[in-house]
């Protein structure tokens, strides 16, 4: 019995997965703040997800963590974590000595990429775009997650796009974060209405020049982000996720505007068929936390190892293949 945590901001969704690799059961539980709130209540959602199975801990093979910030996938630490107000923790050894069970954790994206190339049968290549406060990507190739050589495979938001555009987080400026984002949103169009992307959207449809204005550099820099995915690892799909995907087809529809429009203007890039390799993660698909289950179960990573001139692909671990 496999069990999966999705760490958010403010939320865990956890689940367990049964021999056949289906959610048997979930929970969804508040998500402590600093190092030791997020560890008392990740341990809260696996005891109390287990329960909800009609398990015990005893029973649990494995347990696997999705959770925002730096993490060092080989020790289980996380670094960075903003947003929870964690800047440290040893997430993997101290979990796994309150609940019994070997536990590994890898960052929130890479992990609903996994899940979600699972969930939604996918094969060959595949990136999942989590369009959330920032942007980034999940890379799988072949049912493997692919994290590059030190672990930054898919951070494309911070690819800058804009020369001398705004200051990014990270320092650079003109990133693909800031037109692309749910951050970027909330600065491009400051809105007492949650979220503010909805409010974005309504006042263009409503015929705003200002709006449409803004929603055509959103949509432009989600197509960028496509592209660049398509151009640079070839992915067979991309999935958009994260708070803006809830958006649906009032965002996805202009996106794909955009890419014809791209593809009008060039025929290399009309060859490539890059709107037709873009859709959107379902409402409520627990991607993430179903990918940290598989995380947790050894689920295969690919890491690339560098001897000399030659690197070497190397898969660690792989239960399930396609």
């Amino acid at each position: 019995m496999r069990v999966g945590l999705d760490i958010g901001g403010t939320k865990i969704d956890a689940v367990v997965l049964d021999d056949d690799l289906t959610a048997a059961a979930n929970v969804r539980i508040p998500s402590g703040r600093g190092a030791d709130g997020v560890l008392a209540s990740a341990e809260r959602a696996v005891r109390e997800v287990v329960t909800t199975h009609g398990a015990s801990l005893v029973e649990v093979s494995s347990v696997g963590v999705g959770i925002p910030g730096m993490v060092d996938a080989s020790t289980g630490e996380v670094r960075h974590a903003v947003n929870l107000d964690v800047e440290h923790l040893a997430l993997s050894d101290e979990l796994a000595a309150r609940i019994g069970a070997p536990v590994r954790v890898e960052n929130d994206v890479k992990a609903a990429a996994l899940g979600a190339y699972h969930l939604l049968g996918l094969r060959g290549s595949a990136a999942l775009l989590n369009l959330g406060t920032g942007l980034a990507a999940g890379i799988v190739v072949d049912g493997c997650l692919w994290r590059g050589a030190e672990g930054g495979a898919g951070e494309i938001g911070h690819i800058p796009v804009v020369p001398g555009g705004l200051l990014c987080s990270c320092g650079q400026r003109g990133c693909l974060e800031t037109v692309a984002s749910g951050s970027a949103v909330a600065r491009l169009w400051p809105s007492e209405t949650e979220p503010p992307a909805v409010a974005l959207f309504d006042a263009a449809d409503a015929g705003d020049p200002r709006a449409q204005q803004v929603r055509r550099v959103l949509a432009e820099g989600v197509a960028s982000a496509v592209r660049v995915l398509v151009l640079t690892v070839d992915v067979g799909a991309v999935i958009l996720a994260g708070g803006l995907s809830n958006l649906g087809d009032r965002l996805l529809e202009p996106v794909r505007d955009a890419l014809h429009e791209w593809g009008g203007e060039s025929p290399f890039l009309a060859s490539l068929r890059l709107a037709e390799r873009m859709r959107m993660l379902p409402p409520r698909l627990p991607a993430a936390a179903v990918g940290a289950a598989l995380v947790g179960g050894s689920a295969p990573v690919a890491r690339v190892e560098q001897t000399g001139t030659e690197s070497r692909e190397l898969l660690e671990g792989h239960p399930w293949k396609s």
